[in-house]
């Protein structure tokens, strides 16, 4: 089983636009499914779930659309956080802080301060999150340990650079999960994803449901990863 699921949650707009909604109707439905994986989540033990909540791109949307967005997701800490708590599970988010609302950066922070002792299982989201800023903010704090000199430049690798992008003290993603037919990583997760299995199906968030998870997951347990070498020398690794 993965011990880290990415979801990309793709597909409010258009569940609403069949239904003759708004567009923030279709976002509200999406919560009911975020519940739906929690549940399959637990019950396959995994340990890690990071949820693609906003991008750094989707400041580009209408500006009444953002902002609903931003009470949605405002709305959504105020009545799931402490439930979340309650279930033993570490609530954290990453991207940028610096362009939302500092009312909603602080009940960031008490959600991320209430749960931070919780071991059960952790949820990641990512919020004004982007892969080139999550590597270009790793590599600015490298270049600045460097001229300050503690740091040497022959001592960058792709380990040093690892330990300073977002999700560092959480294993890799096993399971990038996509939904609503698009096929794409949409810049989440760039270095993260490198060797991630990806599932892409035609369900539109609001719809997923436990058993389109249990679906991505059996889909999962039924390949094999190499990681670049022999699945014998996997085994034999593992033996």
């Amino acid at each position: 089983m993965p011990r880290h699921v990415a979801i990309i949650m793709d597909g409010n707009n258009r569940w609403a636009r069949a239904r003759g909604l708004r567009s923030s109707a279709g976002h509200k439905a999406g919560v009911e499914a975020i519940r739906n994986v929690l549940r399959s989540c637990e019950r396959h033990g995994v340990e890690v779930l990071t949820l693609f909540a906003f991008s750094s791109e989707n400041w580009q949307r209408p500006g009444s659309e953002v902002q609903a967005l931003m009470r949605l997701f405002s709305s959504y800490l105020n009545s799931e956080v402490q439930k979340l708590h309650r279930d033993g599970v570490q609530v954290r988010f990453i991207g940028r802080r610096d362009r939302l609302n500092p009312r909603l950066v602080a009940r960031m922070e008490q959600a991320e301060q209430l749960t931070a002792d919780n071991e059960r299982s952790t949820l990641v989201i990512a919020v004004d999150y982007g892969g080139r800023w999550d590597v270009a903010q790793a590599a600015r704090q490298l270049a600045r340990a460097v001229s300050e000199e503690r740091l040497q430049l022959d001592d960058i690798d792709e380990a040093a650079l690892a330990e300073h992008l977002s999700l560092a003290d959480l294993p890799a993603p096993d399971l990038c999960i996509r939904t609503a037919g698009e096929q794409r990583i949409s810049n989440f997760l760039l270095w993260q994803l490198a060797y991630a299995e990806l599932y892409f199906c035609d369900t539109l968030w609001p719809d997923f449901s436990e058993t389109t998870m249990d679906a991505a997951v059996r889909a999962y347990a039924g390949r094999e990863r190499r990681f670049g070498g022999r699945l014998t020398s996997v085994g034999a690794a593992g033996a």
